[in-house]
């Protein structure tokens, strides 16, 4: 399946959430995520990287408490 999104027309207010492997991150990170191995990635509508969390229900949280909407990338 190969739907294309609109970004665009979510919205100022969204983020992105998607899960990234711990070894394809820094090493300053993976010495702060200890031993898990999956993590989860906050980015802006720019692809900038706000926040790494432990889960993906941390992410939607945290996007909540920033009056913003989370949106899976896959």
């Amino acid at each position: 399946m190969d739907t294309k999104a609109n970004f665009e027309s979510m919205g100022e207010n969204v983020v992105y959430v998607k899960s990234v492997a711990a070894a394809d991150l820094s090493d300053e990170i993976r010495d702060q995520i200890g031993d898990l191995e999956t993590v989860f990635a906050v980015h802006d509508k720019d692809g900038a990287q706000l926040a790494v969390v432990a889960n993906r229900k941390l992410a939607v949280h945290l996007a909540k408490q920033n009056n913003m909407r989370a949106v899976a990338l896959h």
